[in-house]
């Protein structure tokens, strides 16, 4: 991992963890996931825009047949989270006895998953679960099930692999965290 820090717009970050630990981690999540649905035909719920490295890169290592579709979610501005969720694109895909995994980059606050898995269960899915690369549980205010997790991290703000700071940083391989 480089040890190279990085400057976006008025903030420092410093490596965290490297594409090689996280591509570890996304193919033991994704050996869960084969053993768990190696029979079903289950579909990811991607939550963008931070989720789309992640659900990309555990749906090359799920060895069976799925469907992957979108939701598009926000809730942060700068580093912090503003607490309201806003739903710039909703389901659209019919779930109704299908077995859902909801991927997530990072679950923080569950303020976002705690309003949208009641959206989710309404249109009556089979089964519905989820998982996130990242889990802060110092973070979280609301109680929300995550069933398949990569890494669970001290409440720190981090860019890369997706995840962003205002619009930059979801390029990089790497997870970075801000500098003290």
């Amino acid at each position: 991992m480089s040890s190279i820090q990085i400057k976006l717009n008025d903030k420092t970050f410093v490596p965290y963890l490297d594409a090689q630990k996280i591509q570890e981690e996304v193919k033991k999540i994704a050996t869960q996931i084969n053993t768990d649905y190696h029979d079903k035909n289950p579909v990811f719920l991607c939550i963008l825009s931070g989720s789309f490295m992640f659900c990309s890169d555990l749906v090359k290592n799920f060895c069976g047949d799925c469907e992957i579709t979108f939701v598009r979610m926000s809730s942060y501005e700068g580093t912090q989270s503003t607490g309201n969720i806003t739903t710039l694109m909703g389901i659209v895909e019919d779930i109704k006895d299908r077995h859902v995994i909801i991927i997530e980059d990072i679950v923080d606050t569950g303020n976002t998953l705690s309003k949208f898995i009641p959206e989710a269960l309404s249109l009556k899915p089979a089964s519905l679960k989820v998982c996130s690369l990242l889990v802060k549980p110092e973070a979280l205010q609301d109680k929300v099930k995550v069933d398949y997790v990569g890494f669970s991290i001290p409440n720190d703000f981090i860019v890369g692999y997706g995840l962003d700071y205002d619009g930059l940083g979801r390029n990089l391989q790497d997870i970075y965290v801000i500098k003290g």
